[in-house]
């Protein structure tokens, strides 16, 4: 069976750098197997214009406050940076963090963050085929970098678009990431077998990650039945940590 492992999403919005500096040290403390942010440019819900920091700049500092935990975006906009780009961002902060870095990505889908930063939103079936055009780029650089990535550097891709995201996931991806409930997991998680078959790709390769809200951590089986790997709940500030307590005692229950 494979062991569980659980994480948080610190949202960064309507907080300040010293405030996400000192969760997420704690975090790594507390024993939580992954840190995320996301990759957006302004706050996706409460008051529209409150504070709010770029992602990656994040990353590479929280990359260098840890020394536990694995790191990375849930998930990175695709349009936003040259795949190319992006492949060298991660390897350089796999190497900060002593190989931690997962490359977390997907299509993208958050208009006002186009908008306002001169990107060209088009069509959701133009951003998918993008990142189709783009995970064997990112890929294909990973491998040129000198130095070579520390660590294993995991593409994620989260999504849960059966005709395209799963599609992409099968023939790329080392971990997927969707969200709950449960039911909605397990039946993507079905359609990503499904891909897999048809890919001719061992299903077990893919890491399932699931990402929660902070009302759903109870009784976290629910989504190791629905073939999770990895839960991850996702929390604002100001950052209660009580989910993720219970996530960790969980967690250590379940792989005693």
């Amino acid at each position: 069976m494979t062991s569980l492992s659980v994480g948080i999403q610190l949202h960064p919005q309507a907080t300040t750098i010293d405030e996400m500096r000192r969760t997420w040290r704690t975090v790594d403390e507390m024993g939580a197997d992954s840190i995320w942010t996301w990759d957006h440019f302004f706050p996706l819900y409460g008051e529209p214009d409150a504070e709010h920091f770029e992602g990656w700049t994040l990353l590479s500092v929280m990359a260098a406050d840890t020394s536990n935990a694995k790191l990375g975006m849930l998930v990175t906009g695709n349009n936003y940076r040259n795949p190319e780009l992006l492949a060298d961002m991660a390897r350089t902060l796999d190497h900060v963090s002593g190989g931690r870095m997962y490359l977390g990505v997907g299509s993208g889908w958050f208009e006002r963050d186009y908008d306002e930063y001169g990107y060209e939103f088009g069509t959701a079936g133009g951003r998918l085929r993008q990142l189709g055009d783009d995970l064997p780029r990112m890929k294909a650089r990973i491998a040129k970098l000198n130095p070579a990535p520390v660590g294993d550097l995991p593409i994620l891709i989260g999504g849960a678009g059966e005709k395209v995201t799963l599609r992409l996931v099968a023939e790329y991806a080392d971990a997927w990431n969707t969200f709950g409930p449960p039911e909605h997991f397990a039946a993507k998680s079905k359609i990503l077998d499904e891909w897999c078959a048809k890919s001719d790709r061992d299903p077990s390769e893919i890491e399932r990650t699931v990402a929660v809200g902070a009302d759903d951590v109870h009784d976290i089986e629910r989504y190791v039945e629905a073939g999770a790997s990895h839960v991850i709940v996702m929390v604002g500030s100001p950052f209660d940590l009580s989910p993720l307590e219970s996530l960790i005692a969980q967690r250590d229950t379940i792989n005693s």
